[in-house]
């Protein structure tokens, strides 16, 4: 597939949306940000975005729910998903894997790390 990647970003702060749109296509992704599970939904229902950035507490939904959900909607279900979390406890990022996240990265984000975690996602499945 040619062209940029696109990523939906879901987080309910305004800042860490703005981390996104100004950092991601910097590191050469497209992105959508969603600012709760609801939008979350709509976003996915408008665009099939390559890849999902979840975090996990916001006000509406929390995003291990909304990541089994995605993970059992067969529309969606292909779309890797990684953990974006103020939280760093194990249990939290056991759950966030087990009910179907790829990766996790803890906040506050290093656009570096980031891009590596995408990066090896994309890759892998490209290769299948």
């Amino acid at each position: 597939m040619a062209g940029k990647k696109l990523i939906l970003a879901v987080d309910d702060d305004a800042s860490v949306c703005e981390i996104y749109e100004k950092g991601l296509p910097l590191l050469g992704f497209d992105v959508v940000c969603a600012s709760s599970g609801g939008k979350c939904r709509q976003a996915l229902e408008k665009n099939k975005p390559d890849a999902i950035l979840m975090d996990i507490m916001m006000s509406d939904t929390d995003g291990i729910s909304l990541t089994q959900e995605i993970r059992s909607n067969p529309d969606t279900s292909h779309i890797p998903i990684l953990v974006v979390s103020g939280l760093s406890d194990a249990a939290t990022l056991n759950d966030a894997i087990l009910f179907g996240a790829l990766d996790y990265v803890v906040k506050p984000i290093d656009m570096e790390i980031l891009k590596n975690k995408l990066d090896r996602i994309f890759e892998l499945q490209d290769k299948g």
